[in-house]
């Protein structure tokens, strides 16, 4: 019962730090999880948030982190046990964007397609409830943006948005953040099946 189970994550890629968490923590109360980069420490802590864990996190000598997440009674359970019982209930809407550019031929003007969209679905009453960005879709995110304010005024409205982790650090982007929170594919997985209604323009 009090065995700590120690989750060895170091230089495995997104989203297997997070997905070897999820599975020690369905059988141990407590877990440990080592990483050696920020983006797997922030994404195990999300995975601890959701599942109603207590988290601490050290960042050791050798630059790699450990993460210690204490399982609170039946709180993993309850999570995975709710979710049947919503299953009638429509799943929330999401927009997948893949790209920073919207059909194929003409990229200049698939360009301007994707910011008259994004304009478009800002200012309309039904908004999505979920937006993921992935591959040059995520270039959308950054502070530089032209899209930028469009996408901060979905967020305001309540709108989620998850930007692949691993795509911002392929186009070292990571620092240039501007909206949205770094995901990764185990949750940006999790959410597209569960979609009620996605689209992908």
């Amino acid at each position: 019962m009090g065995e700590i189970k120690i989750v060895n994550a170091r230089g495995l890629a997104c989203p297997q730090p997070v997905v070897l968490a999820k599975q020690a923590l369905e059988s141990h109360e407590q877990v440990r999880v080592i990483v050696d980069n920020d983006t797997a420490l922030e994404n195990v802590k999300r995975l601890g948030t959701k599942l109603g864990c207590d988290i601490k996190s050290e960042k050791k000598s050798d630059g790699a982190y450990e993460i210690n997440l204490t399982r609170k009674v039946g709180a993993v359970r309850e999570r995975e046990e709710s979710a049947p019982s919503c299953s009638a209930q429509p799943g929330p809407f999401v927009i997948v964007i893949s790209a920073d550019k919207m059909g194929r031929g003409n990229d200049e003007l698939g360009y301007v397609l994707i910011k008259a969209f994004l304009h478009t679905i800002a200012s309309q009453a039904e908004k999505p409830d979920v937006m993921i960005f992935y591959n040059t879709g995520v270039l959308l995110t950054l502070k530089e943006s032209e899209v930028l304010d469009d996408l901060k005024e979905l967020a305001s409205t309540g709108v989620e948005m998850f930007v692949c982790g691993t795509c911002l650090n392929y186009f070292e982007a990571k620092e240039k953040l501007g909206v949205g929170v770094v995901s990764n594919m185990y949750d940006i997985a999790g959410i597209i099946s569960r979609a009620g209604r996605l689209f992908a323009p």
